[in-house]
């Protein structure tokens, strides 16, 4: 039986569109299907350069185009960084596979469906921009969410405090306003596409704060004082708000979070 780390690390090493969304979705049936092996160790790498195709540009944060609604180019822009973001997320599920082994079955199972929904996702926004006469690749776009990945590899513990309960959660909070917004400017379509996106990141959001709670119990640690410090330690960014209390309570945040996280949005 092939492992699943090697196949996974097949996947996440693809530069090509096509055949990293496809191979993905075929991960997750193949391990529904119990064709890969799970348990047996396989040597992973201990950086590993995700692919990205070769045509994008990508640049500093700070020289990314402006991406305001209130024109069809800025429009368009919006699009294009979201879709980016759904590509980022589709390496950082695999990756979640690949470098953390010795999980139960369920963490694998969880991480796969999670990618292939963001694949799900990218197409749909890659379909979208098509439709507006654009393509993935026709704006230039930065690798802050796969530097998280690189920040976080050494713990799968700290990799799921990190990466789904704080940025992909920040998704929950704003992905809302920008559904009004297209449907204000009567963009139905792609409110759609964003209203499907933001319905099932909150399950993937809460299938890290899952994670996250099953790990601080086998170390016998409190998760809500280890985010926080964890939060402090490992993120240098600057937290937002306001932050959208009923979807991350859905998402598995407590209250005490909340609150702390308000405060620390407050300060900044």
């Amino acid at each position: 039986m092939k492992s699943l780390f090697e196949s996974t690390q097949e996947v996440l090493l693809s530069k090509n569109i096509e055949q990293k969304t496809q191979a993905t979705q075929k991960l997750r049936q193949d391990f529904e299907d119990n064709k890969l092996n799970h348990e047996n160790v396989f040597h992973i790498k201990d950086v590993v350069e995700a692919g990205y195709p070769l045509f994008l540009n990508f640049v500093a944060p700070k020289d990314l185009p402006r991406r305001r609604l209130g024109s069809p180019l800025g429009k368009i822009a919006l699009l294009h960084s979201l879709a980016h973001i759904e590509f980022n997320a589709i390496n950082l599920a695999l990756d979640a596979v690949y470098r953390f082994q010795q999980m139960p079955r369920g963490y694998y199972a969880d991480w796969l469906k999670v990618a292939a929904e963001e694949a799900g996702h990218f197409k749909l926004l890659q379909n979208r921009l098509a439709q507006l006469g654009s393509a993935y690749g026709d704006f230039p776009v930065h690798s802050g969410l796969w530097e998280m990945a690189e920040n976080t590899a050494h713990d799968v513990l700290v990799r799921m405090a990190l990466v789904p309960r704080v940025m992909e959660a920040r998704g929950l909070d704003v992905t809302p306003e920008m559904i009004s917004k297209l449907r204000e400017i009567q963009d139905s379509e792609s409110a759609k596409i964003l209203q499907l996106i933001w319905e099932e990141e909150i399950q993937h959001v809460s299938i890290g704060s899952y994670w996250f709670h099953y790990l601080c119990q086998q170390r016998n640690i409190c998760p809500e004082t280890t985010y926080l410090r964890l939060l402090n330690q490992f993120f240098s960014g600057r937290l937002r708000g306001p932050l959208h209390q009923e979807a991350r309570l859905q998402a598995g945040f407590s209250q005490f979070e909340l609150a702390a996280l308000e405060q620390l949005a407050t300060k900044n």
